[in-house]
């Protein structure tokens, strides 16, 4: 046995020493907290752009498949930024998240002033640049302190995010009621995402594994490549069901701004329920158990939601895929951050994240032109179609590839 593989034995065995109850989170929390409060900076703005998609995108301009083009732009530039991360992370050190999160307050404003299509899509791309590469960053760190400490703290992370998510959604759909613009929603999670740059500043920066600044080896891609499609899937699922859940529910069953605003708070809601749960189910169950079960969830939960004849069914449908799909991209990061060796992880990663939040980004358009083509009805189909992949084929081929030696490769 390597020493890599021992290493990540043992963190799969500390791991079942962790305390599973509500003092064991607060513990995790205060032991993350510098990049946990990033994730809830995240959550903010994607919670806020979610519920202000049916404002913003007629003010564009835009039909279904304009707005998905759109957001595929944005795809390209933040890909890219994420395959970049890893030096960006080696520039900045301990400044990464607090000056990326400060760049994510001013991006998200421009959406907010967007006229026409393509002052939207530029708008899109520089704030997907923004967010996916503190994402990667606050990613890495997260799994830079499970090495270290022992514990399972991804679900958690995510968990958070949806936290900030779903209370975002929520305030974003009170406010359109009451007549707030887009601008003054974003200006307003700006301000308090720059409160929580402090706390981001505590941050120690720099992976300890990568102390010299040069990763060296080379990556299990055997390995990197499928994790990357269950993230990919994972990401496109979320994201696409969060960017038209409310346009789903105000078009198919005729809801108003306040109860379509619901759709995506529900997502958000039961996708930190899910996440909390993870982070106790981690110390329990391996990733490949909870990955096979939670996408069979999704799927049937997106396909609730499809074909709802009611507003509650369809919430209901939300509320099951939101269960479900909320611990995939959590655990595909901690399987790729545990199987990778420590020197490689954070660019290991950045692979993953880069090729996974593709997803992130496809989701919204490839649910777009489905919508233009066959209605919503179809696109929140093919989603439930492309998670059922994860356990049919993707985890087997990672578990077959484990057990044929393929981790730590480097």
């Amino acid at each position: 046995m390597n020493r890599d593989l021992a290493v990540a034995i043992g963190l799969e065995r500390g791991a079942a020493l962790c305390h599973p109850g509500a003092m064991g989170l607060i513990r995790d929390t205060w032991l993350c907290r510098a990049p946990a409060v990033a994730f809830v900076a995240v959550g903010l703005f994607w919670g806020t752009f979610a519920a202000y998609v049916p404002v913003l995108k007629p003010r564009a301009g835009l039909s279904d498949g304009g707005f998905g083009a759109a957001m595929f732009v944005a795809s390209i530039g933040a890909v890219a930024a994420m395959w970049m991360a890893p030096a960006v992370d080696r520039v900045l050190r301990r400044r990464a998240m607090p000056v990326l999160a400060a760049l994510l307050a001013a991006a998200f404003l421009l959406p907010g002033v967007a006229q026409n299509a393509a002052v939207f899509a530029v708008a899109m791309f520089t704030a997907s640049v923004v967010s996916g590469t503190l994402d990667v960053i606050m990613n890495a760190r997260v799994s830079a302190l499970e090495a270290a400490h022992a514990r399972p703290l991804m679900s958690l992370n995510h968990g958070l995010f949806s936290v900030g998510y779903a209370v975002a959604a929520l305030a974003a759909g009170a406010a359109r009621e009451l007549g707030l613009p887009p601008l003054a929603a974003f200006v307003a999670m700006g301000v308090v995402t720059l409160g929580l740059t402090a706390v981001m500043a505590r941050d120690p920066g720099g992976q300890a594994e990568a102390a010299d600044g040069t990763p060296r080896g080379r990556l299990p891609m055997g390995l990197v490549a499928p994790i990357a499609l269950i993230a990919l899937i994972g990401f496109m699922a979320e994201q696409g069901t969060e960017g038209w859940s409310a346009l789903h529910l105000e078009r198919s069953l005729g809801a108003g701004a306040a109860e379509g605003a619901f759709g995506p708070a529900i997502l958000g809601m039961t996708m930190a329920l899910g996440r909390f749960s993870g982070q106790m189910v981690a110390t329990r169950f391996s990733e490949a158990s909870v990955l096979r079960i939670a996408a069979a969830m999704s799927a049937a939960g997106a396909l609730i939601a499809a074909f709802a004849p009611a507003l509650w069914v369809a919430y209901l449908g939300f509320a099951i895929l939101g269960l479900g799909v909320s611990v995939t991209c959590p655990m595909a990061f901690a399987w790729i951050g545990r199987l990778a060796p420590p020197r490689l992880r954070l660019l290991a990663l950045s692979r993953v994240a880069a090729l996974g939040y593709f997803g992130f980004f496809v989701g919204p358009p490839m649910m777009g032109g489905l919508s233009e083509l066959f209605g919503l009805h179809a696109s929140f189909a093919a989603v439930a179609g492309l998670l059922l992949l994860i356990p049919l084929v993707l985890v087997p081929l990672v578990a077959r590839r484990v057990v044929a030696g393929q981790t730590a490769v480097g």
